[in-house]
C-alpha cells in the first residue's frame, strides 16, 4: 500500500526556519516524482515544488523562491522541504504527493496519484 507521511510541522516566529519531510513507501521511488503542496484555511491549494526521481527539481509559487528548497534522499525515499525567513502567509497545511514520472512534475494537483495526511506550519508574527 502507498504511504506518504508528512513530518517538520510546528510553530515558528516569523523569520524562523523548518524543514519538512515526506517519507514514502509503498512503491518504487524511481517511477514517481514527489511535489510539495500547502492549503490555508479558505483558499486552493498551492504547488510548491517538486522533485523527480531524476534528481530535478522544479518551483511553482514566487512567493516562496529563494526561501524554500527542495531535495531527496532515494536511500531513505523521503523529500524534504526546507522553509528559510518565514513569513505569517506562509501559515498552512502542508501536503506531499505523488505523481509518475511518466506525467512529471507539475502544478496540477488532482495528477497526483496518492497524498499524504498533511502537517501544520505556523507563523506567528
Amino acid at each position: 500500500e502507498v504511504q506518504l507521511v508528512e513530518s517538520g510541522g510546528g510553530l515558528v516566529q516569523a523569520g524562523g526556519s523548518l524543514r519538512l519531510s515526506c517519507a514514502a513507501s509503498g512503491f518504487t521511488f524511481d517511477d514517481y516524482a514527489i511535489g510539495w503542496f500547502r492549503r490555508a484555511p479558505g483558499k486552493e491549494r498551492e504547488a510548491l515544488s517538486c522533485f523527480s526521481s531524476t534528481g530535478d527539481t522544479t518551483y511553482y509559487l514566487d512567493s516562496v523562491k529563494g526561501r524554500f528548497t527542495i531535495s531527496g534522499d532515494k536511500v531513505k525515499h523521503t523529500v524534504y522541504l526546507q522553509m528559510n525567513n518565514l513569513k505569517p502567509e506562509d501559515t498552512a497545511v502542508y501536503y506531499c504527493g505523488v505523481i509518475t514520472m511518466a506525467t512529471g512534475c507539475q502544478w496540477y494537483a488532482p495528477n497526483y496519484s496518492y497524498w499524504g495526511r498533511g502537517t501544520q506550519v505556523t507563523v506567528s508574527s
